[in-house]
């Protein structure tokens, strides 16, 4: 039997967009703090910060939504980048833009997907949330109304 010590730990991309989504990710970290972990981050003083504190590679997408096509591309290009040199088991992201391409990419890589929806969607899922929901293995909101439905959608606590 394998002790903890030799049996390999997960490997995880921490993927959002910086700013909120970033925050709230990062309130997760009793989740993921003993993993061996990536982050896919926008913004460069995000990043460096990140390298800093965790210790831990950090790539850099491109902040992009649907109006923007080319930026769209961008981003995706340097999301499969990362997740070609990485080689993540689970994908974690709380959104919005660059982490719903992260999903989708880990995903078709063979990652398990974990979307945690903004505790700011009080009314409805987010557009990227909706996307990932169609593939996503793990999907949380933090509002109980938002997991009626039966549509793979839970809700354990605000976690966030």
């Amino acid at each position: 039997m394998d002790s903890p010590a030799n049996r390999r730990r997960i490997r995880i991309c921490l993927a959002a967009s910086a700013g909120g989504h970033l925050l709230q990710l990062l309130k997760l970290e009793p989740a993921w703090r003993d993993a061996r972990k990536f982050f896919l981050t926008t913004g460069d003083v995000v990043a460096a910060e990140l390298r800093e504190r965790y210790d831990s590679p950090v790539y850099l997408a491109v902040e992009c939504n649907r109006y923007q096509p080319l930026r769209l591309l961008r981003s995706s290009l340097r999301s499969l980048a990362a997740m070609l040199r990485e080689k993540p088991d689970v994908i974690l992201s709380t959104g919005a833009a660059s982490g719903c391409i992260a999903c989708l990419l880990g995903k078709l890589a063979g990652a398990k997907v974990v979307w945690v929806d903004s505790i700011a969607n009080v009314d409805r899922l987010s557009l990227s949330g909706r996307i990932v929901l169609l593939f996503a293995d793990l999907f949380v909101v933090q509002w109980p109304h938002l997991a009626t439905g039966g549509r793979g959608i839970e809700f354990h606590g605000q976690l966030i």
